[in-house]
């Protein structure tokens, strides 16, 4: 053995991984327990997170409205839309971020009832295999796409609520509507007559109904609903008017006012 100090080691050795901000030593237990710490951290930051945001939307988005649609006889009357407008004058909506189209199938408009909100671009591709000349005189959401064929013509942006009543210029049998709302809650009857709203809390709203087969005075078509955070509400429309024939079943121009 050579002369000089000599290193002594105990039993128990201790495994230094770095050092800290302050220049200590780390070793693993230190370092595991920091470890623990933080994870114990981020999990409580999460649960903080999921929290609030669960608060968030209680307070926010309250509201799923059933809206059932019925005729005189206590028939469902299905493809009625049904969409609602707040009674504060805040109606402020987002700028449309999708459009919509408005086909031609089988020498009809293809659906026969499209709702939008207003400012949204809707599209009118020509699925048949005859040329067609689509057009509408409703104000203020006047336009006409001349004839064509194959390659159609640009989106139509509507940016005036109100109904659109849409023909063609080439088979005067046709006949389709577009409803355009100032409104991001926005839908249309089912099979069984029935609809889902989903509503802002805390709010007064107007739920309304359209079809162009409801004789029904406008003053009974709309009805209001105080959304207080209750998470469900339900409101039917019993139509006293007998329904106008469904289109193309015997249906005609001179049967819609619109």
């Amino acid at each position: 053995m050579c002369g000089g100090s000599r290193l002594a080691f105990s039993g128990r050795r201790t495994l230094l991984l770095g050092e800290n901000a302050l220049g200590t030593p780390m070793t693993i237990s230190r370092l595991l327990a920091l470890r623990n710490v933080d994870q114990r951290s981020q999990m409580a930051a999460r649960l903080i997170g999921l929290f609030a945001s669960l608060l968030f939307a209680t307070s926010a988005f309250g509201s799923d409205v059933d809206v059932f649609v019925v005729d005189r006889d206590g028939q469902h009357v299905a493809d009625v839309a049904v969409y609602a407008v707040r009674l504060d004058g805040q109606n402020d909506l987002p700028t449309p971020t999708a459009g919509a189209i408005m086909d031609q199938i089988d020498r009809q408009f293809v659906p026969h009832l499209l709702v939008v909100q207003t400012g949204t671009p809707v599209e009118f591709p020509n699925s048949d295999t005859v040329a067609h000349h689509v057009y509408s005189f409703s104000h203020p959401n006047k336009f006409i796409l001349p004839m064509y064929k194959g390659q159609q013509h640009a989106p139509v942006t509507f940016e005036h609520s109100g109904v659109v009543s849409l023909g063609c210029n080439i088979h005067d049998h046709m006949l389709g509507y577009i409803l355009v709302v100032d409104s991001t809650a926005f839908t249309k009857t089912d099979a069984n007559g029935h609809a889902l709203l989903s509503l802002e809390s805390a709010e007064e709203y107007a739920i309304n109904i359209w079809s162009p087969r409801i004789r029904d005075k406008v003053k009974f078509l709309s009805k209001t609903l105080v959304v207080s955070g209750n998470p469900n509400a339900e409101i039917t429309f019993s139509l006293a008017k007998k329904l106008n024939p469904s289109h193309p079943e015997g249906a005609s121009w001179s049967d819609y006012k619109y």
